[in-house]
């Protein structure tokens, strides 16, 4: 095997083999059969894998011994996670272990609108798929010193949101800088299918470190797969209860899944009192603390909050992504630690943070699905969840139970999920809006110059692999095509004015010649990372607003929220259209008509009801601006502090779009409005705070104090003594604060420093 080799002042490793520096690191004295595997298959000789395994087999490991070689070589190493969470998670994983051996560790998952130079200092960048896509569309300079890219849960190709992303990213590395692909994926059905696609060996292995019993709950007992001695309780609760009381007389822990948000929170709620009685006098000590940290995260509590509170009081508590992130963390932390005994979990849970228990219940393996109506989850997401049983060093074994209602189900059940194959994953790249973005980019970025180069660069992909004809993604081509034309953001030679669709068939995709070009805004769009639809509405807003004088920020909020990003928006209850006591839907677009952007449907119309939503979103979006507490935008639009924030996130990004979009278009006045806009909605604040809260860690509540004490402007600040600040925002942030105005002040306030994680 290759040794490491570094310079003299790099204490990394001086000498001895990657594969011992990374065992050591990792605290393992030997490798196991799926990282031999990969070992013996020439992970070490550079070529391209696919590791086919199971959760929690090693292939991280075989990721790090890949990375470190790569390094050892003087080249970086690329690795691509679906979620910013994992992300996240491996940054600080791998910072751990190699930071101290002088290997420079970072994480890329913000700004999509920079090609990052800085990380050219790094040796592993790790990475979400659309962050590292907007890096290539910015040209980082950087790439090229890549020489190894590892796709962390590959089989995500198969998803229709972040697969074609994943699948375009690494068609377009593969091209672009030709490293060496290991791509690591959950046991999966056409996994060679998918090593063909890479030019890659398949290592597959069904060994598993914690072996894995899977079984399904019916007439009071588990029958296992593999077989061994059958779990037999009481029939004196439900199901989910005595498994979970039968884990707790083990001293054990268990993840709970089930397939909406409400039914976590009401599963976690009565499993307290199920579990509370074998929860310690010092666990409850320590339970009653964290209940009050983490209910308290926020400056104003939500029901959700007390709700969440309460549980964790009792070991039990729910996860989805209507928490806030410090909250999830918080749970995660606390579970990981063994105070949490059970967390009643939505299935985004399964695809994020390592988190696994001894033993996984899946209560709900149905979903509704439009057009479909409540139908069973696919078995490689059912298989995700149940892979999360068993904890390394911790258990010898695992236990994941299905619970069924019938015998039939229960013999259903068993068949599809504890003793059948996983689905085959399947390219979701050739349809319309998918393409609409990466057509665009492949054209901004010189890499679709003519009709032959965009069919070329698509006959390279995994669609193209699996399909082999390509007639049907030809003609989504076409009209993605004539969207980019028509909405001026590229020129097509050849095209002139007349009708476009008899251009594009007297010359068709696949012939030569006839160049593509990006214009100025086409370019732009493909660098701000949006939907061109997207810009082509917000391109239309802008130019109502400044020909009606419509420049207020409800005008700029109602463009926002018609943005294909934001949809779906809120959904419209009973009582947000008819309520004596509180103000109304109506009420409110009543008022507010002459503001609104765009034309308005009539109530007969078919798109009338997404249009409600969407002002439903810009009327909760006015009231965060005018100062509402999340508490009180709960309990009257239904929205969660993890739903806030995770609007707030994206409008943020929207708001900036627009912006760079009017600067193109010239519209001075409508940048002002948006500019305005997009403070007031990151921090929730009236316009009167946009002074205070351009220096950091000044948010909309200690903004609010200052403003209430007297301190309007940032001259009064400058002017006011540090003891009579300290009185209100304590001593560390009056110090910091006229620190900060001893120089210049950005004019951004654009607040890059602080965390939307609640409050100040």
């Amino acid at each position: 095997m290759p040794i490491i080799k570094f310079s003299p002042d790099n204490s990394l490793m001086s000498s001895g083999g990657v594969v011992s520096k990374v065992m050591d690191a990792s605290g393992f004295s030997e490798l196991n059969p799926v990282q031999r595997a990969a070992l013996d298959a020439g992970l070490l000789e550079g070529k391209n894998m696919v590791v086919a395994a199971a959760t929690a087999s090693g292939k991280t490991l075989i990721a790090e011994i890949a990375m470190m070689d790569a390094v050892s070589r003087g080249k970086k190493a690329l690795y691509i996670v679906p979620l910013k969470a994992l992300a996240t998670e491996k940054h600080a994983e791998f910072k751990e272990k190699y930071g101290k051996m002088g290997v420079r560790v970072a994480v890329s998952i913000g700004d999509r609108d920079s090609a990052e130079p800085w990380l050219s200092g790094f040796d592993v960048i790790i990475a979400t798929s659309e962050k590292l896509d907007s890096l290539i569309r910015h040209g980082a300079d950087w790439l090229p010193a890549v020489g190894l890219v590892v796709a962390d849960e590959v089989h995500l190709i198969d998803s229709p949101n972040r697969g074609p992303t994943l699948e375009v990213i690494l068609t377009r590395l593969m091209q672009l800088i030709n490293p060496q692909v290991l791509a690591l994926s959950a046991t999966i059905n056409n996994y060679r299918d998918l090593a063909e696609w890479l030019d890659a060996v398949p290592v597959k292995s069904d060994y598993r470190p914690v072996k894995l019993y899977s079984g399904v709950f019916h007439g009071n007992e588990v029958r296992w797969h593999p077989e061994k001695p059958k779990l037999t309780l009481p029939a004196d609760l439900l199901p989910v209860f005595e498994i979970a009381k039968d884990t707790m007389k083990r001293k054990k822990q268990s993840l709970v899944f089930v397939s909406t948000r409400r039914n976590a929170e009401s599963l976690a709620e009565k499993m307290g009192k199920v579990i509370d009685p074998f929860i310690t006098r010092e666990e409850k000590t320590s339970l009653v603390k964290l209940s009050h940290d983490v209910s308290h995260v926020l400056d104003h509590p939500t029901k959700q909050c007390q709700r969440l509170g309460e549980c964790l009081q009792k070991g039990a508590v729910f996860h989805h992504a209507g928490l806030v992130a410090r909250q999830r963390s918080m749970i995660e932390d606390a579970f990981r630690a063994g105070l949490v005994k059970v967390i009643c979990a939505t299935p985004t849970l399964a695809a994020g943070v390592n988190l696994p228990a001894y033993r996984v219940v899946v209560r709900d393996l149905k979903r509704f699905e439009s057009f479909r109506g409540m139908d069973y989850i696919p078995v490689l997401e059912a298989q995700q969840m149940m892979g999360r049983a068993g904890r390394p060093k911790y258990d010898t074994e695992g236990e994941a139970i299905l619970i069924a209602g019938t015998e039939e189900e229960a013999k259903r059940l068993r068949e599809q999920y504890v003793m059948g194959d996983s689905e085959d994953i399947v390219s979701k790249l050739g349809v319309e809006p998918v393409l609409r973005m990466h057509v665009l980019s492949l054209i901004a970025t010189t890499w679709g110059t003519t009709r032959e180069s965009l069919m070329e660069f698509f006959g390279r992909t995994f669609y193209a692999h699996q399909y082999r004809d390509m007639t049907a993604l030809e003609r989504e081509l076409e009209k993605v095509l004539r969207m980019l034309r028509k909405s001026g953001f590229i020129e097509m030679d050849g095209a002139g004015s007349g009708d476009f669709g008899e251009f594009v068939q007297a010359s068709s995709l696949g012939s030569k010649g006839g160049a593509i070009r990006p214009t100025k805004m086409g370019k732009r769009v493909a660098e701000l990372y949006i939907d061109p639809l997207t810009a082509d509405h917000m391109m239309k807003c802008i130019s109502e607003m400044e020909e009606q004088k419509k420049m207020g920020e409800l005008s700029v909020l109602h463009s926002i929220s018609g943005c294909l990003e934001m949809k779906p928006g809120l959904s419209v209850r009973r009582k947000d259209m008819e309520n004596e006591k509180k103000d109304t839907l109506p009420a409110f677009l009543s008022r507010f008509s002459d503001r609104l952007v765009g034309r308005i449907p009539t109530e007969w119309e078919m798109d009338y009801e997404d249009f409600l939503r969407g002002i439903k979103l810009s009327w909760m979006l006015s009231e965060w601006m005018e100062e509402r507490g999340e508490d009180d935008l709960m309990e009257d639009f239904g929205v969660t502090p993890g739903e806030l924030r995770a609007r707030i996130e994206i409008s943020d990004w929207l708001f900036y779009s627009m912006q760079e979009i009017a600067l193109l278009m010239d519209k001075r006045d409508v940048i002002i409005s948006v500019r305005k806009a997009r403070l007031r909605v990151k921090y929730g604040i009236k316009g009167e705070l946009l002074p205070l809260v351009k220096l950091r860690n000044v948010g909309r509540v200690r903004a609010r104090m200052l403003f209430s004490r007297g301190y309007r402007t940032l001259e009064s600040l400058r002017q006011a003594p540090v003891t009579a600040l300290s009185q209100i925002v304590g001593p560390g942030i009056a110090k910091d604060m006229k620190k900060q105005l001893s120089g210049p002040v950005s004019e951004k306030g654009d607040g890059s420093q602080r965390s939307l994680g609640g409050g100040d």
